[in-house]
């Protein structure tokens, strides 16, 4: 899964990753992206993993601005 790959290699705590996993599998779900392999769940993980680290701590939100971000209605 993208977003597994994303943060294997980066030094977050326990929340941090539970935030990030939350926010990515909502934005998955809001989009209706069923393939896990499908190559734009990379884009959605980046970012969601970049909205994540300017500190906002809302899954919800995280996804809403992902979402706005990659301009899809």
């Amino acid at each position: 899964m993208a977003i597994y790959k994303l943060i294997q290699n980066t030094p977050m705590g326990p929340d941090d990753i539970q935030l990030l996993v939350t926010a990515y599998h909502g934005t998955l779900r809001a989009l209706e992206l069923i393939d896990r392999d499908d190559p734009i769940t990379r884009i959605v993980a980046r970012t969601v993993f970049e909205i994540t680290q300017t500190g906002i701590e809302d899954a919800a939100e995280i996804s809403k601005l992902a979402i706005k971000q990659l301009g899809i209605a």
